[in-house]
C-alpha cells in the first residue's frame, strides 16, 4: 500500500490524538522505518508535525477548521450515541437550529420520525441530507468554507438572524474544566453564538474526548446552556 492510500489513515489515527511512531506502526501494520518515511512525506505537505518519536495533526493556521473529511473520522460512535441522547429534547413542530459539525449531522437520520420539524443549519451537507430526508430546511448561504462545507461570514450571520429556533444542537472542540466552550474557527463560533441567542433551548453536543480541553476561540460557558450532551 502506498502513502497516497495510507494518508487518510494516518489523519483518522491521529484526530483521535498524538501517537508514537511505534504506535502507529502497530496499528497501520506497518515497519516503524517505512512510518518514518511516511511522516516525512506528510510533514512536507504540512499535514502534522513530529518531535522526538510523537506525531500530531499540524494547525495550519490560528484560526483553524478541521476539514470535514476528518471530522467525518472522529469519534463517530460517540456522535451516534449522542444523537440518540439528543432527539430525546426534541418534539413534533419543532424549529431546529444545528450547526455544520459532524456531531450534530448525526441527529438527522432520527428527524424522520418526528412530524412537521423544521431544520435551521449553516453546514451544507446537513441541509442537502435534510432536504433529501423530505425535511422542511433552510439554509443560510454566506461564503462556504472549503475545509468543513460550513457557510460562514456576514452574509450567512444577517440570514441566520431573522429565524428563531426551539431548539439549538452544536458542537465544539473543547470544554474546559472551568466550564468554558472553546473552538478553534472564529467565524463558525460567530454562527454558533447566534444560534444560541436566536433559540429557546441550547445544547451543547460535546463527545468526552473533548474534556479539559480549551482552543483559541471562546464561543460560551456552561452556566449558558440548557444541557451538555455527552457520551
Amino acid at each position: 500500500m502506498s502513502i497516497f492510500n495510507r494518508e487518510e489513515q494516518y489523519l483518522k489515527l491521529l484526530a483521535g490524538g498524538e501517537c508514537t511512531v511505534k504506535e502507529l506502526s502497530e496499528k497501520l501494520f506497518i515497519s516503524e522505518p517505512t512510518v518514518r518515511r511516511d511522516i516525512i512525506i506528510l510533514k512536507n505537505k504540512d499535514l502534522i508535525d513530529s518531535k522526538r518519536g510523537v506525531v500530531k495533526l499540524k494547525p495550519k493556521y490560528a484560526d483553524q477548521r478541521i476539514p470535514l473529511f476528518v471530522r467525518d473520522l472522529e469519534y463517530n460512535e460517540a456522535k451516534k450515541e449522542i444523537a440518540i441522547k439528543a432527539i430525546k429534547y426534541i418534539k413534533d413542530g419543532d424549529a431546529i437550529m444545528l450547526d455544520a459539525s459532524t456531531t450534530a449531522y448525526h441527529i438527522l437520520p432520527h428527524l424522520a420520525s418526528f412530524k412537521n420539524i423544521l431544520v435551521i443549519t449553516n453546514g451544507a451537507k446537513t441541509a442537502l441530507n435534510a432536504a433529501a430526508m423530505g425535511i422542511k430546511t433552510i439554509c443560510t448561504g454566506g461564503e462556504m468554507t472549503l475545509e468543513s462545507f460550513s457557510f460562514v461570514g456576514s452574509d450567512a450571520e444577517k440570514m441566520l438572524r431573522q429565524y428563531n429556533a426551539d431548539i439549538a444542537f452544536f458542537s465544539c472542540r473543547g470544554f474546559s474544566d472551568d466550564g468554558m466552550v472553546t473552538d478553534n474557527s472564529i467565524l463558525e463560533n460567530s454562527m454558533r453564538r447566534i444560534m444560541i441567542k436566536k433559540s429557546k433551548k441550547k445544547f451543547l453536543l460535546c463527545d468526552k474526548s473533548k474534556f479539559g480541553h480549551k482552543h483559541l476561540n471562546t464561543l460560551c460557558y456552561e452556566d449558558e446552556l440548557d444541557e451538555i450532551i455527552s457520551n
